[in-house]
Order: C-alpha cells, then sequence, then structure tokens
C-alpha cells in the first residue's frame, strides 16, 4: 500500500470515526456558522451547540445499543 493511501486510511478514521453522522454534523454546523457570518450575524455559538447536541444523540444512541450506521 502506498503512502498515500495509508494517510488516507488514517485521515477517513481520524474524521470520520465510528460515527459519520457526528462528522457530517460538525461540517454543515461550520458551513452554517460561516453563511451567518458572511450575512453579517454572530456565528461562533452554533459549532459547538451542534457539537454538545451529536455528541449526545451519539452517546444516547451508544448507550440504547443501537448503531450509528
Amino acid at each position: 500500500m502506498t503512502a498515500l493511501a495509508s494517510f488516507g486510511r488514517f485521515l477517513y478514521d481520524f474524521v470520520i470515526g465510528d460515527d459519520w453522522t457526528t462528522a457530517v454534523g460538525v461540517v454543515v454546523a461550520v458551513g452554517l456558522a460561516a453563511l451567518l457570518v458572511h450575512a453579517g450575524w454572530a456565528g461562533w455559538w452554533l459549532p459547538p451547540l451542534v457539537v454538545i447536541g451529536s455528541l449526545s444523540l451519539s452517546l444516547w444512541r451508544g448507550t440504547r445499543g443501537i448503531d450509528a450506521e
């Protein structure tokens, strides 16, 4: 396996990990925060709220034994 492929697999495991929905939520939150800032509003508060919400949802699903996939 080439070094580039190995790095790609590492990056995928690091960013996506076990729960792809958390990764997507964070990306969407950062994008929405950027749109808010571009429109002249304060957008710094949105990513932390989404992270707290998505981690809470992930923990809730994990304790219920329901896979995120």
